[in-house]
């Protein structure tokens, strides 16, 4: 197993009420985007810089963390439409449809609800190359 770090952030934490219901949703729309889940015995899973925990797990302090934003890249428009098909079928609410959004010319995008409330969106921007790769760790 082989972790991608980013270049700005390291992790984002999302404490939840249900883990094995957010580990369902978010195994589910990983696969859509290509990113493989991590699933461990000690109350959180990974997926890239994503740790999602229970509140009962050691790394919580027995707190949710409340909503959040994520935006996930998709490679393409058809990545968006099956992040959004996966996310349905697998607790996620809908929160926006695929489509093109106004922010700027070609951003496409769809918004979903996790199953604790978190704005979950996949978003095709147009073909980008990537200016440094991530950083590997082995392990």
């Amino acid at each position: 197993m082989q972790l991608h770090r980013g270049r700005l952030i390291d992790h984002i934490q999302l404490v939840v009420r249900d883990l094995p219901a957010s580990e369902s949703f978010y195994t589910a729309v990983m696969s859509v985007l290509g990113i493989p889940v991590l699933s461990t015995d000690n109350g959180y899973f990974i997926a890239d810089e994503l740790v999602v925990s229970s509140v009962d797990s050691p790394a919580a302090s027995g707190a949710l963390t409340g909503r959040h934003h994520l935006a996930f890249q998709a490679q393409d428009r058809e990545t968006v439409d099956a992040f959004y098909r996966a996310a349905l079928a697998h607790g996620g609410r809908d929160n926006g449809a695929p489509g093109i959004r106004a922010y700027h010319p070609g951003y496409y995008a769809a918004f979903v609800l996790d199953p604790d409330g978190n704005n979950i969106e996949a978003v095709y921007q147009g073909a980008a190359q990537r200016s440094a790769p991530s950083v590997t760790i082995a392990f």
